[in-house]
């Protein structure tokens, strides 16, 4: 064999060489990750089957990603679009995917125009089967004011959160006292028992006021974004606070007080705050578990720099919990710091190669 053709042949293998090295390194399964894993705001997670569902708003519609890793979007699905008329026609905000007795249901605030913000109110949308990726029925606004009887005597509302406690359905979001011609207005947390999925029960009542000194001081006291965390015989929400556009948006949370049953008075829960801040500010988180269930995780967003606005970046990182039964969030971890990923993640993609 030639010197001009072995020179050829060790040239090949070479470029294929190098081309598999990096092909391996394109495929690598990292046992780490970075925050933040993508951009977006009101992150909303939930765990079912070995799979984790993310929820998000996009181009005044909402979609779903089905994912085996928690760090890691999957398959995308637009499941639902706003209509072109109606009070639900602009602004989606904040949807939540929630699994009831066999069905989805995706909790959102819309309204008619903005800014000015004023005409949020939530909606509910149903599945038509168990499969969080068939088709969504609209099954309207859920009613969020005073007065049952006069519906249109609704009162904005965003942020829905609901959940089932000793078999009794639930629902807690953010709100006004009153409907008001400028969303420069004080915002509430409200909790209302529910009928069904998509059908308020009672009475709305305010469970809690933006009175610390810790959640007060900006240009509008507010909270938002309230999230139910249950462990053992503890009932959790946890919610934002303080103006969101700043980095001082924060997480505080309200304990539903030991022996009592009655969530729909503000005299049952307890207060405690700042449970989570960040340099940048953090705030409208979800809950979810690692691949193999031991470890608890919060999702959160943040905001890209110092500068006021709404650019944010989701961020996640696990959580502890203290002896006496309350979460323990710690700080922040910090942007670009590689991070062990979710237990049991790894070895799920391992496999699955």
């Amino acid at each position: 064999m030639s010197s001009g053709i072995l020179f050829l042949l060790f040239t090949m293998l070479s470029i294929f060489s190098q081309c598999q090295k990096e092909n391996d390194n394109f495929n690598e399964v990292k046992k780490t990750f970075k925050n933040p894993v993508f951009d977006g705001q009101d992150p909303w997670y939930i765990k079912k089957d070995n799979y984790y569902y993310y929820c998000f708003s996009g181009s005044n519609g909402i979609i779903i990603s089905k994912s085996k890793y928690l760090t890691k979007l999957g398959e995308l699905k637009r499941v639902w679009d706003a209509p072109l008329s109606g009070w639900n026609r602009s602004c989606v905000w904040a949807p939540e995917l929630h699994f009831f007795d066999g069905r989805w249901y995706i909790y959102y605030a819309a309204g008619e125009s903005g800014p000015p913000y004023i005409h949020q109110r939530a909606g509910v949308l149903k599945s038509a089967t168990d499969d969080p990726f068939s088709t969504y029925t609209d099954k309207g606004m859920l009613y969020t004011g005073d007065n049952p009887d006069i519906t249109s005597d609704n009162i904005w509302a965003i942020d829905m959160n609901v959940f089932s406690y000793k078999n009794q359905l639930y629902a807690v979001w953010s709100g006004w006292e009153q409907q008001a011609l400028t969303d420069n207005t004080p915002q509430y947390l409200y909790l209302a028992e529910m009928e069904n999925p998509y059908s308020m029960k009672g009475l709305r009542v305010k469970i809690s006021s933006p009175d610390q000194q810790w959640e007060t001081g900006g240009s509008l006291d507010l909270q938002e974004g309230p999230e139910v965390l249950i462990k053992d015989n503890n009932l959790f929400i946890i919610y934002s606070c303080r103006e969101s556009w700043t980095i001082n948006y924060r997480l505080g949370m309200l304990r539903l007080k030991e022996g009592e049953s009655n969530l729909l008075s503000s005299l049952s829960w307890e207060k405690q705050g700042p449970v989570f801040q960040g340099p940048l500010g953090v705030g409208h988180c979800s809950f979810a578990s690692s691949p193999d269930e031991t470890e608890d995780w919060i999702i959160y967003h943040s905001k890209k720099s110092a500068t006021d606005g709404w650019e944010r970046e989701i961020m996640l990182q696990s959580f502890t919990w203290s002896a006496n039964g309350y979460p323990d969030f710690g700080l922040p971890v910090t942007a670009g710091v590689e991070i062990k990923r979710p237990s049991g993640e790894y070895e799920a993609e391992m496999n699955s190669k």
